[in-house]
């Protein structure tokens, strides 16, 4: 199939190909818009396949002489799309306490988790059913909470600095108002009595201006001593807190036992402060409150995340069961009818406990051969690509997460962000989007230069995982635009035939806003000795040869007279000279014969003067640069021609040094058949050249 794009940012058209069910490698230089091939895939996939964004900017101006509209066509086969570029790295969280978030639902949560948990659902359902349709006991359970979080946090059960001791430590002055303040009953005991308090204290500030109130200019010298007494006997906080008490003691008084709530009420009117023996009973009334709280509590949360690790799966469900006999606290109507709802929907759960426990362990089995899998295959590539980590993925909660581990320290990592390099989070953020892919399954699966970053063991190592077995990319069909040949060369000329289905390949250029795209077979990829013969016996332009001819030496690795003899031919030397033996010096006669018969041996129409006029003549020079329609060709005529005169120091070193020696790989493409230099150097030369 093809993907057509047109008008999406500096592309004007571009026709892409894609074979279904496999890897579609797209390599070219940065500049082509391969970035802007994915986007434009991406964005048709969404709801309202809105490609604004991408409207080039030469048509966003008002005054533009002709407005289109970005397009793209042939990509209705892919409802669902899922990208892998920097955007996605940079949004990739690695959170406080796990690897990567969602991690539950990309490496647990499967179609044969969700069945099995059903299972178990349906079991204890009736346990859920009642909790869901009594509003009363979710409300107990809250005010019970409520209540023993009122005793603060101390070992002893009671807190000085907890809700009670604040509010009762001194005396509850809202039963016991002091005799001089008598006079403010009415707002002590009010509503908004925290309000009025915080309000009286705060006006005190008043009094340092004027004896007379602030409010009536009424004389207020023989009433200051009550008015600061307001503030001596009471504080805002401490009345909120008792307050706050009160309404807990009274939504709850109808769950204890009479005679509980008769001595709670009386503590709570205490006039002087807590006794020993007072704060002694109220805590075991928070040890009975505490039980009852937690019982409920477990029984509402009853699911396998809350039995995988019970050994004995009836016994647990028994000791949820209340006996309020032990309970004498919580004695009375209202506490029984909700404890015997729970006790009798445990009683069914506990006539099904075999079938349960069974249940359980066949989930657990079945996680915990999910999460070695996944371990396993993680680690194998964490290990193999040199990275010093380690997954582990554990329960927490009702959940899963991925825990990472440094191999020099045995604690988990806490935040992943801060120790990984930008190469490890590139490198785990695209094989947990492998991952995350297997999970969704995606129509079409996008790697927008994934691995460019990686050193040469890494990238293969990733290319692995992603490309080969069961739990991979394998068979979907997935399109890889990258400027990095490497992966070209592993999946197309080496290890082509170990990956199944045999991914396809293709080189994309980009020139005056079309992007178009050259096939690349196994037999495509050369070594540069192979390259530089090919093209010695099938182009025409001699200089082209020579320039080959030479590269073909110097990447034999022989400097010999052959070699000394095309440099000064490139160098325009009229008489050739030699450094071979130590300083620059003639060449002899002798050296010059032998250097002609070697060259003759490859290109048989060689002839030093002959090629020397042409070279030194610039308008022969000049036919020929524009004769040739290959950029890289053009790269080295123009070095002939004028290179060491351009004005900018960076476009000079791209010139003379980036295409001068392409010998950083073993293989590669032939320039003159895939084009890979960037058209706005070429731009700049034929500038430089024609100003």
């Amino acid at each position: 199939m093809d993907i057509v794009i047109k008008n999406c940012n500096n592309i004007d058209t571009a026709r892409i190909s894609l074979e279904f069910g496999t890897l579609n490698i797209k390599y070219g230089p940065n500049g082509t818009g391969k970035s802007t091939i994915a986007k434009a895939i991406e964005l048709k996939s969404k709801v309202d396949g809105n490609l604004t964004s991408l409207q080039p900017f030469k048509y966003r101006a008002e005054n533009a002489d002709q407005k289109v509209t970005p397009s793209i066509e042939g990509t209705d086969d892919f409802k669902t799309v899922s990208v892998f570029n920097e955007e996605y790295v940079n949004q990739f969280v690695f959170k406080q306490d796990e690897i990567v978030k969602n991690s539950f639902d990309i490496f647990i949560k499967n179609a044969d988790y969700d069945k099995k948990m059903k299972e178990i659902e349906d079991l204890v359902a009736e346990i859920k059913e009642t909790f869901s349709k009594s509003q009363d006991i979710d409300e107990v359970i809250k005010d019970l909470a409520d209540l023993s979080e009122s005793f603060g946090k101390s070992q002893s059960g009671y807190s000085k600095a907890g809700r009670i001791g604040r509010g009762l430590g001194n005396g509850n002055k809202l039963e016991h108002i002091p005799e001089k303040l008598s006079p403010y009953t009415s707002f002590i005991k009010s509503d908004s009595n925290v309000k009025w308090i915080k309000w009286q204290i705060e006006g005190n500030e008043f009094l340092k201006i004027s004896t007379d109130c602030p409010y009536c200019t009424s004389p207020t010298e023989d009433k200051k001593d009550t008015i600061l007494a307001v503030s001596q006997e009471y504080d805002a906080k401490s009345i909120e807190h008792l307050m706050a008490l009160q309404g807990i003691i009274s939504k709850l008084g109808k769950y204890f036992s009479p005679e509980t709530l008769q001595n709670f009420e009386n503590i709570v009117r205490n006039k002087v402060g807590l006794k020993k023996e007072e704060i002694n009973y109220l805590i075991g009334i928070k040890n009975q409150v505490d039980t009852l709280r937690e019982k409920l509590s477990d029984a509402k949360s009853i699911s396998f995340f809350s039995l995988h690790d019970v050994d004995k799966v009836q016994q647990r469900i028994s000791d949820l069961k209340v006996d309020l006999t032990l309970l004498p606290c919580m004695i009375s109507d209202d506490t029984r009818a909700i404890v015997d709802q729970v006790n009798a929907c445990l009683d069914s759960v506990l006539s099904k406990a075999g079938v349960l426990q069974g249940e359980i362990n066949k989930q657990k089995k079945g996680i915990e051969t999910t999460i070695s899998k996944y371990k396993e295959e993680i680690n194998n590539f964490l290990r193999y690509a040199g990275y010093k980590y380690a997954v582990n993925i554990q329960a927490e909660g009702h959940s899963y997460k991925m825990k990472l581990r440094h191999q020099d320290f045995s604690e988990y990592i806490e935040n992943g962000a801060l120790h990984l390099s930008y190469g490890e989070k590139n490198a785990f953020s695209l094989v947990l989007f492998m991952y995350e892919c297997l999970t969704k399954n995606p129509d079409f699966v996008i790697l927008d230069d994934p691995i460019s970053s990686f050193d040469k063991s890494k990238k293969f190592a990733i290319l692995e995982m992603l490309f080969r077995g069961k739990k991979s990319f394998q068979g979907k069909t997935v399109l890889m635009l990258t400027h990095d040949i490497e992966p070209v060369i592993d999946l197309i000329k080496i290890l082509g035939h170990t990956f199944q289905p045999t991914p396809v390949a293709c080189f994309l250029k980009s020139k005056v806003g079309s992007v178009t795209e050259l096939g690349i077979l196994k037999s495509d990829i050369l070594s540069f000795p192979q390259i530089c013969m090919e093209n010695m016996q099938t182009l025409n332009e001699e200089v082209i040869k020579i320039i080959y001819l030479r590269r073909y030496y110097e990447i034999m690795d022989n400097r010999g007279n052959e070699y000394q003899l095309l440099s000064n031919l490139l160098h325009k030397r009229p008489v050739p000279t030699t450094t071979k033996d130590g300083p620059e010096r003639l060449m002899t006669a002798e050296e010059i014969s032998s250097g002609t018969i070697a060259i003759k041996e490859k290109l048989k129409s060689f002839d030093y003067s002959t090629i020397l006029n042409k070279l030194i003549d610039k308008n022969a020079m000049m036919a020929a640069y524009k004769a040739s329609d290959n950029n890289y060709e053009k790269l080295q005529l123009f070095r002939i021609l004028d290179s060491k005169n351009h004005d900018n120091d960076v476009v000079k070193k791209y010139i003379n040094e980036a295409f001068h020696i392409e010998n950083e790989y073993i293989m590669q493409l032939n320039p003159h058949k895939y084009d890979f230099v960037p058209e706005h150097i070429i731009n700049e030369c034929d500038h430089f050249l024609n100003p």
